[in-house]
């Protein structure tokens, strides 16, 4: 482990949108950052968040890596615990959609988003949270969604991984907290990503008629709020669900 390197991060889905955010807001000297990515070979979008960390003088690598296999995580996070000595954050960000009404959802479809969601966030959290134990101290913050608290049509895969994701936080949270281990969710409401820059025009009004604020968020919404998780000053927080929407869910 490098000399300087006082912490180790990890954030998965971490190329693009909300995941590169959160890593630009956690970038300093004295950190090092791993991140994984699930895009098509030919993306370059994980080497310029690589090229954009960099100029901050905080060390970064990411790899390719399907987060919702659990083996591939095992051993991942595993063999950066050992070249790195430490594990002290980790960031369970990855998620995808695969919206349809609910009578036409594919049980693919179904699978899929709960694998990724909701199932890399247990591979995750299980091979990081062993070494914070023994390091009595850590930082877990999972990316939930208002649509999980709220729920929302054409949603029931996607609202259902992010409930999910927010009992697990609790749960987890209960269970590691004597050992200075704090797990915390947030939940986005309507941030201006690639994700949503997809969806049709009326689904977009629809949702800005729901935000008393009036406006959509940006993926620097959120990250200022991981950053404050991961936070000495934010050691007495665990469990907690704190919604970035807006003022969609209140």
């Amino acid at each position: 482990m490098g000399e300087n390197i006082e912490r180790v991060a990890v954030v998965t889905g971490g190329s693009k949108g909300i995941g590169r955010a959160i890593i630009m807001a956690l970038a300093e000297p004295g950190l090092q950052v791993v991140f994984n990515h699930y895009d098509p070979p030919d993306d370059t979008a994980a080497d310029e968040t690589i090229n954009m960390v960099q100029e901050l003088d905080c060390q970064i690598e990411g790899s390719r890596l399907d987060a919702s296999d659990y083996d591939s995580v095992q051993e991942f996070l595993g063999e950066v615990a050992d070249r790195l000595g430490r594990i002290d954050i980790l960031v369970n960000n990855a998620g995808i959609t695969r919206d349809n009404f609910f009578l036409r959802m594919k049980e693919a479809d179904w699978d899929a988003v709960l694998a990724v969601n909701l199932k890399s966030a247990f591979n995750c959290t299980q091979a990081v949270v062993r070494h914070m134990m023994k390091q009595h101290w850590g930082r877990v913050v999972n990316i939930a969604s208002v649509v999980g608290v709220m729920g929302n049509v054409g949603q029931a895969n996607y609202a259902a991984s992010k409930a999910g994701l927010i009992g697990f936080t609790k749960s987890v949270a209960r269970e590691v907290a004597g050992r200075n281990i704090t797990v915390n969710a947030i939940a986005p409401g309507y941030i201006e990503t690639e994700m949503t820059a997809s969806l049709p025009d009326k689904v977009k009004e629809a949702f800005m008629a729901q935000i008393p604020l009036g406006r959509a968020g940006q993926p620097e919404d959120v990250a200022q709020v991981v950053k404050f998780l991961v936070s000495e000053e934010a050691s007495y927080i665990t469990g907690q669900v704190i919604h970035v929407s807006g003022g969609m869910y209140m």
